[in-house]
C-alpha cells in the first residue's frame, strides 16, 4: 500500500522558500513547481521553469529555493513497501525535472489528495493508495503519449479542444476550422491529433455525438429527430445511419432495449 505523509495544494510562500535535504527526505517527495526555482540535485544546480515537476527519491540529496516571489508549489511526501517496484514498472523517472504537459491535471490530483487526507473515514488509507497509484499512472501515460518532444507544446491546446468536442457535441465544425483555431494546417492538425490521442479527430467527433445521443435516448423523451439535431447532425437520416454503424442498432431499438429486458422472465415488471 502507498501511504501519504503530508500534502500541500497551491502552497504560497510570499517570502520565498529554502528546502535543503543533504541526505534526502527519507521518503518519496513530489514537487510541482508553479514558479521558477533553483534546484540542486546531488550538488548539481539547475534552474527549473514554471510547470515542472520532480519526484525525489528517499535518499537523494536535494535542495531548492525560489527564483521569484511569491513562490508557489504543489507537493506531497509518500512511501510504500512496494513503491520502488511500482515506479519501476511504470518506468517513472526519479530525480529528473519534467515539463508538465497537463499542469491542471497535476494540481487537481494534489488538491484531491489533500482533501482526502483531511478526512477521517474508515476507507481513507485505501482511497489514498488508489489515488496515488492513479496519479503516477496518469503522469506515466501522459509521458508516453507526448514522448516526442516536438509534441509536448501542442498537448494542452489539443487536449482542451478535444474536451470541448465531447462537451459540445452539437457543434457543427469542420476539421479545417479546428486547425485554424490552433494556427496550423489541416493535414498537420490531423497528424498531431492522431499522434497524441491514438485516433482521428473525426472518430472523436463521432464518438462524442453518439455518446450524447445514447444519453438522451436513455434519459429524455426527445424524439429521434430532436436528438439528431441536438447532436449536430443536419438530418436524422445521416444520424440514424451513423448510429447503426457504430452502435450496432438503430436509435429506436437502443431506446427500447431496456423496456424489452425489463419485460423478460429474468426481469419481471413491478
Amino acid at each position: 500500500m502507498l501511504n501519504l505523509i503530508s500534502c500541500g495544494f497551491h502552497t504560497i510562500h510570499h517570502e520565498g522558500i529554502i528546502r535543503n535535504r543533504p541526505n534526502g527526505s527519507g521518503h518519496y517527495t513530489f514537487v510541482f513547481f508553479n514558479s521558477r526555482a533553483e534546484v540542486t540535485l546531488r550538488e548539481q544546480a539547475m534552474i527549473v521553469e514554471k510547470n515542472t515537476f520532480i519526484l525525489f527519491g528517499p535518499e537523494t540529496p536535494h535542495a531548492y529555493r525560489e527564483m521569484e516571489n511569491p513562490f508557489i508549489n504543489d507537493w506531497f511526501h509518500c512511501y510504500g513497501a512496494n513503491m520502488t517496484d511500482f515506479l519501476m514498472d511504470l518506468n517513472f523517472p526519479l530525480d529528473t525535472p519534467i515539463e508538465a504537459s497537463d499542469p491542471l491535471l497535476i494540481s487537481r490530483c494534489v488538491m484531491e489528495l489533500q482533501t482526502i487526507n483531511r478526512l477521517d473515514g474508515s476507507l481513507r488509507e485505501r482511497i489514498i493508495d488508489c489515488d496515488l497509484r492513479s496519479f503516477f499512472m496518469k503522469l506515466s501515460d501522459l509521458r508516453e503519449r507526448t514522448a516526442p518532444h516536438q509534441l509536448n507544446r501542442y498537448y494542452i491546446g489539443f487536449n482542451e479542444l478535444r474536451n470541448e468536442l465531447y462537451r459540445s457535441p452539437h457543434q457543427n465544425i469542420s476539421v479545417a476550422e479546428l486547425a485554424i483555431r490552433l494556427n496550423i494546417s489541416k493535414s498537420y492538425f490531423q497528424h498531431i491529433y492522431k499522434q497524441l490521442f491514438g485516433c482521428s479527430v473525426m472518430t472523436d467527433m463521432i464518438n462524442g455525438r453518439l455518446e450524447h445521443a445514447k444519453y438522451l435516448l436513455d434519459h429524455s423523451e426527445m424524439s429521434v429527430t430532436e436528438i439528431s439535431s441536438s447532436c449536430g447532425y443536419d438530418n436524422d437520416t445521416h444520424f440514424m445511419r451513423q448510429f447503426k454503424k457504430f452502435v450496432g442498432t438503430s436509435p429506436r431499438q437502443y431506446r427500447f432495449r431496456r423496456e424489452a429486458s425489463y419485460g423478460s422472465p429474468l426481469n419481471p415488471k413491478g
